[in-house]
């Protein structure tokens, strides 16, 4: 705080700025920590859950106990559109087979392609804050850095003294701003390559959800 307080004013307006973007940061990654962490748990609940039921109308009517996962939103757009499907066509004598066309089943393939962009963009919202605050914090500490000897130096102009007593404390508090800069840069890097990695997992398991789900589609729904 001796440091902060010595510094001028466009030093302060560099530390304050990557205060903000440090406190940020960290509050974006702990929200991404719980939401990545959900999606990945009720996820893998939910695939267990489908599988073992094996009935669509059974998975819809208990599609709430897996609010945030991905795949169960995945699940419910299809499911939709089969039975908007089922409304325009002819009930079979089995009442949990919905008939549909090689059309039908390409408006469900869009509706699954569109859940899942949802979904993504869904997942990666305010990464790209972490992003900018990796790139750039270490450039704006190292501007008030820069500012700071510069104006150390004109002091020692000023003065006429390069004794190591004038010279030391200004760049001492030049430097500071470069500390904070790689302070909230680092933790923002390692955060969003760590939700980065952990969302191409989650984008792949949606990928192979949607082909399986298709696959069940045409072969018990789509009539030959």
């Amino acid at each position: 705080m001796s440091l902060f307080a010595g510094t001028g004013l466009i030093v302060k307006l560099v530390l304050a700025l990557l205060i903000y973007f440090s406190v940020v940061s960290w509050a974006i990654i702990f929200y991404k920590f719980i939401q990545v962490h959900k999606a990945n748990k009720e996820s893998e609940r939910f695939l267990a859950f489908f599988w073992q039921t094996k009935r669509f109308d059974a998975v819809s009517a208990q599609i709430d106990r897996f609010a945030n996962s991905p795949l169960s939103i995945l699940f419910t757009e299809a499911y939709n559109e089969l039975k908007k499907l089922g409304e325009k066509v002819e009930e079979s004598s089995d009442p949990n087979v919905i008939n549909t066309d090689l059309g039908g089943v390409d408006n469900i393939a869009r509706a699954l392609r569109r859940a899942t962009t949802s979904e993504i963009t869904r997942l990666e919202k305010y990464l790209t804050f972490l992003a900018t605050t990796g790139s750039t914090a270490p450039f704006i500490g190292l501007f008030g850095t820069v500012w700071g000897i510069m104006t150390s130096f004109k002091g020692i102009g000023e003065t006429g003294s390069a004794s190591l007593a004038v010279v030391a404390p200004g760049i001492a508090e030049a430097l500071i701003a470069t500390a904070i800069g790689l302070v909230a840069a680092i933790p923002a890097v390692m955060g969003y390559n760590h939700f980065q990695n952990k969302l191409r997992v989650l984008i792949a398991e949606m990928d192979n959800f949607s082909t399986e789900l298709l696959n069940i589609v045409q072969r018990s729904f789509a009539k030959k």
